[in-house]
């Protein structure tokens, strides 16, 4: 373990994209061109250096904490950057040609703000204090709000902007408060400390209560759990489609590592207080999540719904792990991380779909655009039932185990109502991924509907890498799951 306070090498791989990212900027303003390629290409090598980094940090064994105990490294950090690495640059593959058809790039700021966005979630992933994980989420969150305008010709674009940059600020508003209440009763800012005086009994409970409440109510914010949830079918349908897939996928991770951090790390002494909060959230997310996306015809307002009905199937990992034993919260927070990867895996390829699909002048967002698509390209309909199938937890694709897992950890921590809710509401959710179905193969295809071809792309190849993970991981999740059990038992102190 490395002690030095101000051990750099902790924190290369944020050094790294933040100067790359800088350069990019530069080179942009320096030598700009119509469609972009250089700094694409540019953004693209500076995502695969710092996977690179992480991955020689994490094969060496490299963690500690350093910055006076504001910064950590260690395996959950390692295995969530590289996540986030990944889907970033999936992101930036698929979203390729629809921002070249939209005119998205030619300011050359889209590239620059994305990898910005992902400096601001590593440092959320890697902090250990409330300070650096308030700097993280803002470095994250601003960001995302001139991502969601960046086409400034799009009115609806700009509302939802305005729409995400006042709740956005409403609930860091939120968090801040509950921080300084939480500062309040311990006199420390670092989540160890803040354990610590929690376990040692010399903390006002009322005070940390009410620090706590604003904290979470802050968390479910950035995660979308109901009723936190008014900004994400809003944002998710009115922001362009690419910036859309920015959104919903890598910004997940680093929620859930917030959570890890603030509430598992920092906050465990007065769990019974969170977990309570948390049961009202994952029940809420649930129920409305599902039964509100049966009423969609917007496919991306559909899975924004469907993507609050997810987050409640993660709390109920998260809060599983409070009571029970060791090896069985490890495994609790091991599930709630797994179904997030799985998520993100599969959030990438729905979105990347739609981007796929739409064209010049063609926006595929209704889920009525998808008539009788298996007639005219039957590949591109089987994936996208393969993706339905999965995020309605059908076996043998990974969206089953995933929610297996995570039912497993709630049942065996005692919490058998909470897992009943959750296969009733999980039944009720698989209606509306089954209409999508219905609609690509027993609806005839409008009169103007184009052939699409199937093009071999590197675009087509990175989207069929994507679907058979999502196949595999399904018949053979093992490995995943043991992954993700064993960087939360070496990293998460409870």
């Amino acid at each position: 373990m490395m002690e030095n306070q101000f051990n750099f090498a902790l924190a290369l791989p944020e050094i790294t994209l933040s100067v790359l990212a800088t350069l990019i900027l530069l080179v942009d303003v320096f030598i700009p061109s119509k469609n972009r390629s250089l700094t694409y290409i540019l953004s693209l090598g500076a995502l695969v250096i710092v996977t690179l980094v992480s991955l020689y940090q994490w094969n060496a064994g490299v963690a500690g904490h350093t910055f006076y105990g504001h910064y950590v490294t260690d395996p959950l950090a390692h295995l969530m950057k590289v996540a986030s690495y990944l889907a970033v640059m999936v992101t930036l593959v698929y979203s390729r040609q629809y921002v070249i058809d939209r005119d998205m790039v030619k300011g050359g700021e889209l590239y620059s703000l994305t990898l910005f966005a992902l400096v601001g979630q590593m440092v959320m992933i890697s902090a250990s204090s409330m300070l650096t994980i308030y700097l993280g989420l803002e470095l994250m969150s601003l960001a995302l709000y001139a991502l969601v305008a960046v086409r400034r010709d799009s009115l609806v674009a700009v509302e939802s902007a305005m729409k995400y940059f006042v709740l956005g600020s409403l609930a860091s508003g939120f968090m801040l408060y509950g921080i300084s209440m939480v500062y309040g009763a311990t006199g420390h800012i670092d989540l160890a400390g803040v354990a610590q005086v929690i376990k040692a009994g010399n903390v006002s409970y009322m005070a940390m209560v009410l620090g706590t409440v604003f904290v979470v109510c802050g968390l479910a914010f950035k995660l979308g759990a109901v009723p936190f949830h008014m900004w994400l079918p809003d944002v998710y349908m009115g922001a362009p489609t690419a910036i859309t897939l920015t959104i919903g996928a890598a910004p997940k991770l680093a929620a859930l590592a917030m959570v890890f951090r603030f509430l598992v790390e920092g906050l465990h002494g007065v769990a019974e207080s969170w977990q309570q909060m948390l049961v009202i959230l994952a029940v809420l997310s649930l129920a409305i999540g599902n039964l509100t996306a049966i009423m969609q015809t917007n496919f991306k307002r559909m899975l924004a719904y469907s993507t609050i009905s997810h987050v409640g199937f993660v709390l109920l990992g998260l809060l599983s792990g409070v009571n029970a034993n060791g090896s069985l919260a490890i495994g609790a927070y091991g599930s709630a991380l797994f179904y997030m990867i799985t998520y993100v895996l599969t959030t990438l390829a729905s979105f990347g779909i739609i981007l796929l699909l739409s064209r010049q002048g063609f926006e595929c967002e209704e889920i009525s655009d998808l008539k009788g698509l298996n007639r005219r390209s039957p590949m591109m309909a089987f994936g996208v039932l393969v993706l339905m199938f999965s995020l309605a937890g059908i076996p043998p694709l990974v969206g089953f185990y995933a929610k297996l897992v995570v039912l497993q950890s709630a049942i065996a921590a005692g919490h058998l109502y909470l897992a009943v809710i959750a296969i009733l509401f999980s039944l009720i959710g698989a209606y509306y991924y089954l209409r999508v179905v219905k609609v690509m193969y027993f609806d005839e295809p409008a009169a103007d509907a184009p052939v699409i071809g199937n093009q071999l792309t590197f675009r087509s190849g990175v989207m069929s890498v994507n679907g058979l993970l999502i196949i595999l991981l399904g018949i053979l999740p093992g490995g995943l799951m043991t992954l993700c059990v064993q960087v939360i038992d070496a990293s998460l102190k409870f």
